[in-house]
């Protein structure tokens, strides 16, 4: 996300002349691209729609220069060691999720069983819609789930999908306070490696 984060608030500034904050954009981490346009649009009062579309191009030229991104502490081993099916459920385009994969693993296979990215889903997070793909692709019941989230439409997504949620900030400028309403303090954690009792007991 730091990455994208970058990317995005590089081509506000160049494609709209909009100066667009870190927590602007994580605050919509989740939407589809466009969504996320329209939405930043919206929220600054931005009529010239005529230069979303340049918006999200300079945005994906952006993120695709970024350093590769390395996967949190813990996670890799985290994600090795259960034996449920795991999938990424994500609002980016497939190839970048591909290719974060295989940077921030090392080329590593058969991580997780699942991909559901921008292209299989109309709308974005919170629209439920992504993680009900996964669960019918998966046949999972939503009881039987976990969703590892870090911003609050994920989280709201997750709600209204019926999955049992847990929240990790990791490097993140939102705190527990942007998920008040939406998940129970007790459900948000610092680190990635601090949620490794609940996923084990699921």
């Amino acid at each position: 996300m730091p990455a994208h984060c970058r990317a995005w608030i590089s081509a506000f500034k160049s494609a709209a002349g909009l100066d667009v904050t870190e927590r602007e954009i994580y605050l919509l981490e989740g939407m589809r691209g466009e969504e996320l346009v329209r939405k930043v649009f919206s929220q600054k009062g931005f009529t010239d729609h005529s230069v979303a579309a340049q918006v999200v191009k300079e945005k994906n030229a952006n993120f695709r220069k970024s350093p590769s991104p390395k996967a949190f502490p813990g996670v890799e081993e985290m994600i090795q060691s259960l034996i449920c099916r795991k999938a990424v459920v994500s609002g980016s385009e497939k190839s970048d999720v591909e290719e974060i994969i295989r940077n921030a693993f090392r080329n590593k296979t058969g991580l997780f069983d699942l991909l559901i990215t921008a292209g299989d889903i109309s709308k974005g997070k919170p629209d439920p819609s992504a993680f009900l793909l996964a669960l019918k692709k998966l046949d999972i019941n939503p009881a039987d789930a976990m969703v590892v989230e870090n911003a609050p439409l994920g989280a709201m997504a997750s709600n209204r999908a019926g999955i049992p949620c847990v929240v990790v900030l990791n490097d993140s400028p939102l705190g527990r306070t942007d998920f008040d309403g939406i998940i129970g303090s007790d459900r948000i954690f610092e680190k990635t490696t601090s949620i490794s009792h609940l996923l084990f007991a699921q």
